[in-house]
């Protein structure tokens, strides 16, 4: 009886990427898009960024920025800031958000969005969103090259209800019917609906 071989499967050929400032810029990789929302003068700020991600299993979580932009600049003299995790029907209201600003450093495109007051911190939340998040700043970690790490504390968190996993609903279906936005960088957006449970192995997990 001839055993059967496993069929080899051709390699694909590899190209080494140079690695340095343009490497990210080579090859797609996912991310969350979230909008940064920080108190400025006596208004406040939003800033879209996708650098952006729980710290471990605690209330922690944290995205880089770079201190030559505002939203840097708001968070340490404030020291709190707030994150709503944009739906995919809300990419114009994203790239609101990114507007320029004007010689006087105001962002007009901000007065198209609209938002609600947060609970806990001196911040706004851009309403329609999945999933916001209040934070007060627990420390910056400099020296990233350009950037930093901004790592908050979150001391409050909501959602719709429509988007909150439940016990009497599959996960499939919950994001079947709001899915998430995921950044695809660079300069690419996804809805993310469609959905399969990880094959962990046993007593693993991510």
């Amino acid at each position: 009886m001839t055993e059967l071989q496993p069929a080899e499967q051709e390699r694909p050929a590899l190209v080494e990427l140079a690695v340095g400032p343009g490497l990210w810029e080579r090859a797609f990789a996912v991310a969350p898009l979230v909008l940064i929302g920080t108190k400025e003068g006596d208004g406040h700020d939003i800033a879209p960024k996708h650098m952006a991600m729980p710290l471990g299993w605690q209330n922690l979580w944290c995205f880089v920025c770079s201190p030559r932009h505002s939203t840097y600049t708001n968070v340490v003299e404030r020291g709190e800031f707030t994150a709503s995790f944009v739906r995919p029907d809300q990419m114009v209201a994203a790239s609101l958000a990114a507007g320029p600003r004007t010689e006087e450093g105001e962002k007009p495109s901000l007065e198209a969005l609209s938002t609600s007051p947060a609970r806990k911190v001196d911040g706004v939340l851009l309403d329609g969103c999945n999933l916001w998040l209040e934070c007060t700043l627990e420390r910056i970690l400099d020296g990233f090259g350009e950037n930093s790490l901004i790592v908050g504390n979150v001391v409050a968190a909501s959602a719709p209800e429509s988007a909150i996993r439940s016990p009497g609903t599959d996960d499939a279906d919950l994001l079947k019917a709001t899915p998430l936005t995921a950044y695809v960088s660079p300069g690419r957006v996804a809805s993310v609906g469609e959905t399969f449970s990880f094959p962990y192995h046993v007593d693993t997990r991510l």
